[in-house]
């Protein structure tokens, strides 16, 4: 896959992680991770971007979700088509702001829930964005411990997922070192 390798994680049964600077909407995963808010409105950020490049199917679906369950809570996902996007399905994880408390075990949670909903739907890739470092502010470092956290529980407990590849995708910034800090550069598990 393209973009530029910040750093790689292997994990038994085949199960990788891979950090890049990358535009998540160029990706070739089977799907991707939309860093939502609970009532799945795409006002800005990474999520305006998803939501017109998908176009309306996109946002009717997810007001419709959110009108029959309710607001999304934090900590959770739910997936949706993907429109004219070229994916699966979108992901839609509702991270943690910043000032809630307990932001990293928050995140790592909302990872967690984008990631079995993948699995789920037997997808085999997974590309996600810097879920809760934008708008939401949660400092990056938090954000990096907690998506390789997420990654790693993940494929502990779910060895025999459809999910071979988790693949985050950031733009060039100072989430970049603290990802490749927090990742100690590639290594095995």
């Amino acid at each position: 896959m393209p973009g530029t390798l910040i750093a790689r994680l292997f994990f038994p049964n085949n199960g990788q992680f891979e950090a890049v600077i990358h535009d998540l909407l160029a990706e070739s995963a089977d799907g991707i991770v939309n860093a939502a808010n609970g009532g799945l409105s795409h006002g800005g950020g990474g999520a305006a971007a998803i939501s017109a490049a998908a176009g309306p199917d996109l946002d009717r679906e997810g007001d419709e979700l959110v009108r029959k369950q309710g607001r999304v809570p934090v900590g959770e996902a739910v997936v949706t088509a993907a429109g004219r996007l070229p994916f699966k399905g979108v992901v839609h994880a509702v991270g943690p702001r910043f000032g809630e408390g307990d932001e990293e075990d928050k995140l790592v949670r909302t990872m967690s829930a984008a990631f079995l909903r993948a699995h789920e739907r037997g997808w085999q890739s997974l590309s996600f964005p810097a879920v809760s470092s934008g708008i939401f502010a949660v400092p990056i470092d938090v954000c990096a411990r907690a998506y390789v956290r997420a990654v790693r529980e993940y494929f502990t407990a779910h060895p025999e997922s459809s999910l071979q590849l988790l693949r985050l995708c950031v733009f060039k910034g100072p989430i970049v070192e603290a990802i490749r800090r927090e990742m100690g550069g590639s290594e095995s598990l």
